[in-house]
C-alpha cells in the first residue's frame, strides 16, 4: 500500500478510519483510567490536582484538563461505560454524553439503583448506533424509555418546565456595523428555531443545487444568510397584525387524548423532537397545524386538515370588539395580540368571532399553560388562577 493516501482505494480509506476511530476511543479510555487515579500527580509536584501539572508540563488548558478529569471520575462509576470504551465501541465524546446523562438519572428521586443500570445499557447500546449529539437528546428522556408507565408524565412536566425557560430567555438583538450589515443575535425556543431552520434550509438548497450546476460552490452559511433575507424580504406585510404573522405548516404527531389534556408530549416534524402537548395546543392557534392523530396501537387515525386560522376580516372585527388583550389585567393594544379559540380547533371549536378572543403572546401562552386554570367573567374578559 502507498503510503500517500491519495493513491488508496476507496475501501482502504473506509477500513482505516474505521479502526482509527476505535483506537482513539481505546486510547481515550486508557488515558481516562490514568486520570482517574493521578492525584498522586498532584501530591508529587504540589498542584492543587492533575490539572495543574497537565497545564505546566503538557501545555492542556486547564479547563480541558479538569474537564478530562472530571470524564475520568465518571467513566470510574459506570463499568459498561467504561467497557465501551476500552473496546472502541463509545467514542470520549459519547463517554462524556452518558456520564451526564447518567448522573442526571442518579439524582432523579424518583429513579431506582435499578433504573440506573438498565439506564446505562441502553445509553452503551445505543453509542454504537447514534451520534454523541443524539445521545445527548435520548439522554433527557432515557427514563421514559427505560419505565414509561412512571416516567412519561415525569417526561411531560420537564419538558413544560424547559419550555417554560426557554420562554424567559427568549430575546432578539441587532447591531449596525456601520458597513452596510447589521449582526442579529437571538435566542428562541427550540420548536421555533426548529421551524426557522426548516424554512431557511428549503430555501437554501435550491441555491445550493443552482451553483453546484454551475461549477461554483457557496459557503452555506452564506446561503442561509441569503434564505433567512428573502423570507424577511418577501413577507406579507399585510399578515402583521394577523395572529402576529402567519407561521408556518408543522407536522403535530400525538395521539388524541394528550392533545386534548393538560399534559403530555407531541413529536415536532420527523425528526422526533419534542415539545409538551401545551405548546402543540397553542401552535394550533398560530400554526398551519396538520395533526397525525394516533389510537392506542399508533395506528395513524387522521392525517389531519390544515388548522383554520382567523380570517383577515375577522381580525378586523375582533379588533374593533375586543379593542385590546382579553386578559383581565392586561391592556396591550389589538395590533399585539393573537386570535385564541376559546374551544379549541382540536376539539371541534369553530373559527367564529363567537369563538375567539384577542389575547397578546404572553397571556396566550399562559392560556394554554397547564399551570394557570382560568375563567370568562361576564364582560368576556379572562381570569386567570395558579393551580396548586
Amino acid at each position: 500500500m502507498s503510503t500517500d493516501p491519495i493513491y488508496w482505494r476507496t475501501d482502504q480509506k473506509k477500513d482505516l478510519l474505521e479502526r482509527l476511530e476505535k483506537l482513539q476511543a481505546q486510547q481515550a479510555a486508557l488515558k481516562l483510567r490514568v486520570l482517574a487515579v493521578a492525584g498522586d500527580i498532584a501530591e508529587e509536584t504540589g498542584a492543587k490536582d492533575a490539572s495543574g501539572w497537565m497545564l505546566t508540563e503538557l501545555l492542556v488548558d486547564k479547563a480541558e484538563a479538569r474537564s478530562q478529569i472530571k470524564l475520568a471520575a465518571g467513566v470510574a462509576k459506570y463499568d459498561l461505560v467504561a467497557a465501551g470504551l476500552a473496546e472502541g465501541v463509545v467514542s470520549q465524546a459519547k463517554a462524556h454524553v452518558i456520564t451526564r446523562a447518567l448522573d442526571a438519572v442518579e439524582a432523579d428521586p424518583a429513579a431506582s439503583v435499578e433504573d440506573l443500570v438498565l439506564a446505562e445499557k441502553l445509553l452503551v447500546e445505543y453509542a454504537s448506533q447514534h451520534t454523541a449529539n443524539e445521545l445527548k437528546n435520548i439522554g433527557k428522556r432515557i427514563l421514559a424509555e427505560v419505565d414509561p408507565g412512571r416516567f412519561e408524565a415525569a417526561e411531560a412536566k420537564a419538558l413544560l418546565r424547559e419550555e417554560e425557560r426557554a420562554a424567559r430567555r427568549t430575546f432578539f438583538s441587532s447591531r449596525d456595523n456601520g458597513d452596510g450589515t447589521i449582526d442579529i443575535h437571538a435566542r428562541v425556543s427550540r420548536a421555533v428555531g426548529l421551524r426557522l431552520r426548516t424554512m431557511v434550509d428549503s430555501l437554501a438548497q435550491p441555491r445550493k443545487w443552482s451553483a453546484h450546476d454551475k461549477g461554483r460552490h457557496l459557503p452555506y452559511d452564506r446561503l442561509l444568510g441569503q434564505a433567512f433575507t428573502r423570507i424577511v424580504e418577501t413577507y406579507d406585510v399585510n399578515q402583521l397584525p394577523r395572529h402576529g404573522g402567519h407561521a408556518t405548516t408543522v407536522f403535530i404527531t400525538m395521539s388524541i387524548d394528550d392533545l386534548r389534556n393538560d399534559l403530555g408530549t407531541a413529536a415536532l416534524g420527523f425528526d422526533g423532537e419534542k415539545i409538551s402537548a401545551a405548546e402543540a395546543r397553542k401552535m394550533a392557534c398560530n400554526a398551519d397545524l396538520v395533526p397525525v392523530v394516533l389510537g392506542t396501537d399508533s395506528e395513524v387515525l387522521d392525517l389531519g386538515r390544515t388548522a383554520r386560522l382567523a380570517h383577515p376580516v375577522q381580525h378586523r372585527a375582533l379588533r374593533l370588539r375586543d379593542r385590546c388583550c382579553q386578559a383581565e389585567d392586561c391592556d396591550a393594544p389589538a395590533a399585539w395580540t393573537e386570535a385564541h379559540h376559546l374551544k379549541p380547533w382540536a376539539e371541534g371549536g369553530r373559527t367564529d368571532l363567537a369563538n375567539m378572543i384577542l389575547l397578546c403572546p404572553r397571556d396566550h401562552r399562559r392560556i394554554h399553560d397547564p399551570n394557570y386554570g382560568y375563567e370568562r367573567l361576564p364582560d368576556g374578559r379572562i381570569r386567570y388562577t395558579r393551580r396548586t
